[in-house]
């Protein structure tokens, strides 16, 4: 089985396709078990790493605290160790929490920045954050159910992590994506977002938080497609 001792614990991962290195991150409470079918349409035009985050999957689960900033450098970590240098990133959710904590550390990682359904900092009423969490497809489907601690630590890092004043700093090609009906990252904040990082670009969709696996799907993959090259 693809593991790899990173940090301080065993990451699961899978390396897809071919062409151009493309890290995808996903979110809170899920693992890439429940993303194959975008795995395999990335893959089709892009050498897709996927994995596990501390907490999740097949990876290691601590009861430890987390924070944003450790899952991004779990990331910069696997991706040093799997000899990739450079990637496009594509972080959805909380994912795209660890993106952009990714490239605020380890810009020279970064080629180019996708931002899925994200924000740089939380909603202040969490309990309607957690709550719309766990009402919404496809989370907690996965074949290896995550414990509830580490739903609360991945939960709790991404609840409090904000980087809204240091957005000015990134000077790398982002587009951020967004359903203009999203409940659990309300579109203010990733208009917020797009004000924050200069010359980035906003492409907004019909749906809600999870529109990439709706309707939208094949626009989302197309726009994916388009920002970042084949």
């Amino acid at each position: 089985m693809p593991y790899v001792k990173v940090n301080d614990i065993q990451i699961y991962y899978e390396i897809h396709g071919d062409g151009e290195p493309l890290v995808l991150i996903v979110g809170l409470g899920t693992d890439i078990s429940e993303w194959e079918g975008i795995i395999r349409w990335l893959a089709k035009k892009y050498k897709v790493l996927a994995f596990d985050n501390r907490g999740v999957g097949r990876t290691n689960k601590p009861d430890t605290p987390y924070s944003i900033e450790m899952m991004a450098h779990d990331t910069a970590g696997l991706m040093q160790t799997l000899g990739i240098q450079q990637a496009h990133i594509l972080g959805i959710s909380m994912g795209g929490r660890i993106a952009l904590a990714l490239s605020l550390q380890h810009s020279k990682r970064v080629k180019k920045l996708v931002l899925v359904s994200t924000s740089a900092r939380s909603i202040k009423n969490w309990r309607s954050y957690f709550f719309s969490i766990l009402s919404s497809a496809p989370i907690f489907r996965s074949k290896y159910p995550q414990p509830h601690y580490a739903f609360l630590q991945q939960r709790q890092a991404s609840f409090v992590y904000n980087c809204t004043d240091k957005l000015h700093e990134l000077h790398i090609p982002t587009v951020i994506m967004h359903g203009k009906k999203d409940k659990i990252v309300l579109y203010k904040l990733a208009e917020e977002m797009h004000t924050g990082i200069k010359g980035s670009k906003m492409l907004t969709f019909a749906g809600g938080h999870v529109f990439f696996f709706m309707k939208e799907r094949q626009q989302f993959l197309d726009a994916i497609a388009e920002f970042v090259g084949t």
